[in-house]
């Protein structure tokens, strides 16, 4: 009998309660298909704001990924900025996904062009480098900020994104935090747009990949040092 693929999500910061929604949302999309283990680095701060929040949660996130590379079909990494993943598919053969990288990607298969939400103003321009890293600056309409006058978290966001879409031309929403994945359905039905949980999409690709036998490539960039 062929053994269920295992998929873990690992949350690159410390707090339990963000683990929890994404455990929720991602077991939603499972279903049957496919085990999710949800990880939380609890090593790492209570939140990935900062390159010093990264540097201090890479080592965790590095044994983490050691300890369960030979139950693990594949990796998401729970973080809209995409920490470590590079580093992380050095140290896996097994397909490593960003959902920062997988939202977007999917966003501009969706729309022709997309908006990225974000809780704080200090994440804006780290959020426009990622886009750049990606190459998918034709296909951004704007980064904005949930409003922090409205006390209502989904009406905040819910505000952010309609000006987006009114003001900025998006055709697609992408909540640019792991923590906001479960609002992504009741925003899609109030927008009548796309609304993309960054969770959601990372397993849509890591499911697909595994299941196609894809694995990531050891030839040069993420070879490493046991590859060589």
């Amino acid at each position: 009998m062929k053994q269920k693929m295992k998929i873990v999500v690992l949350n690159p910061n410390s707090s339990e309660e963000m683990t929890h929604a994404i455990a929720r949302s991602a077991r939603k999309y499972a279903q049957n298909r496919f085990e999710v283990l949800a990880i939380t680095d609890n090593g790492a701060p209570e939140f990935i704001d900062y390159p010093e929040d990264v540097a201090k949660a890479t080592k965790d996130m590095m044994q983490i990924i050691k300890d369960h590379e030979y139950i693990a079909d594949a990796f998401v990494i729970a973080c809209h900025c995409d920490p470590n993943v590079k580093l992380l598919r050095q140290i896996s053969k097994k397909p490593v996904i960003g959902i920062g990288e997988a939202s977007m990607r999917l966003a501009a298969m969706l729309g022709a062009r997309f908006s990225v939400i974000t809780t704080d103003l200090h994440s804006v321009t780290q959020k426009y480098e990622l886009i750049h890293e990606y190459g998918l600056e034709r296909y951004c309409a704007s980064v904005r900020v949930r409003d922090k006058s409205i006390e209502d978290e989904m009406e905040a966001y819910e505000q952010a994104a309609r000006k987006a879409i009114e003001e900025d031309l998006a055709e697609v929403i992408v909540l640019g935090c792991a923590g906001l994945c479960e609002m992504a359905e009741e925003l899609t039905k109030r927008l009548k747009v796309p609304v993309l949980d960054g969770v959601v999409c990372g397993l849509i690709l890591a499911e697909g990949m595994v299941n196609a036998g894809y694995r990531t490539s050891k030839v040069r960039f993420y070879a490493g040092k046991n590859d060589l």
